[in-house]
């Protein structure tokens, strides 16, 4: 696990390389995406330069982490609308190769499931996470069991007032997602975390220097091979 702590505008620009490099070596890369006000910078960067030419998602296919599980086709908080406009609209990947998860892809029955399509895609490259202040990976709350694959999660009252930003009252968060397990994001051959603001430094404590506890998601971090984590110096001041 290597941690860099940098200021949020680095933090763009180094996440950003880590993709140029790999869309350079592998152009027909697996991306794994993540959404949330988090990877906001690292997206904008990336439009920027896939616009310069420096990197293509031509080839690309990507698989997001989660979605609210109820919410109506185009609602404008709907996860897919947030990658269509943050992210998808300024670059080259085709449409057709992003992947959000929705209710039928909670079950592998019969080889179908968002694990099935990723592990036809020939699995997740590069997989983008942001860390929840209780230490949630994705939509995989504390006590979530570490063998977990793609599945349908009840949010925790916390995580449902931290998106209340995002809605008109906490009465529209939908009380449930459709997440990506803990060992479907395990199974990425590389992962990268970003964690901004002081709000996030007692869960990155313990993701980094604490237990691996299934009462910490992000804690099982520590066993994969090829972490990097990008902090600013607000998140990384427990380290």
């Amino acid at each position: 696990m290597k941690v860099i702590v940098q200021s949020p505008e680095q933090i763009a620009k180094l996440a950003a390389e880590q993709y140029r490099a790999l869309l350079g070596e592998k152009p027909n890369a697996v991306l794994g995406l993540a959404t949330g006000s988090t990877p906001l910078g690292l997206y904008r960067e990336l439009a920027r330069l896939n616009k310069a030419g420096a990197l293509s998602f031509a080839r690309a296919t990507s698989f997001n982490l989660d979605e609210y599980d109820g919410l109506p086709a185009g609602h404008a908080q709907s996860y897919r609308t947030f990658m269509d406009e943050n992210l998808f609209s300024h670059i080259d990947i085709p449409i057709e190769r992003t992947y959000i998860p929705g209710r039928a892809d909670v079950s592998d029955a019969d080889g179908q499931g968002y694990d099935a399509a990723i592990a036809r895609a020939g699995g997740i490259d590069l997989q983008l996470l942001g860390i929840g202040n209780n230490g949630h990976i994705g939509f995989n709350e504390p006590c979530t069991p570490f063998g977990s694959r793609t599945h349908l999660a009840e949010l925790t009252p916390s995580t449902r007032e931290a998106n209340t930003r995002f809605f008109s009252s906490i009465g529209e968060v939908p009380t449930q997602a459709i997440t990506m397990g803990i060992r479907t994001v395990m199974n990425a051959r590389a992962i990268l975390l970003i964690a901004l603001g002081a709000a996030k430094a007692e869960a990155l404590r313990a993701t980094v220097s604490g237990p691996v506890t299934e009462l910490v998601p992000a804690s099982v971090l520590q066993l994969h091979p090829n972490v990097t984590i990008y902090a600013d110096s607000d998140a990384a001041k427990l380290l």
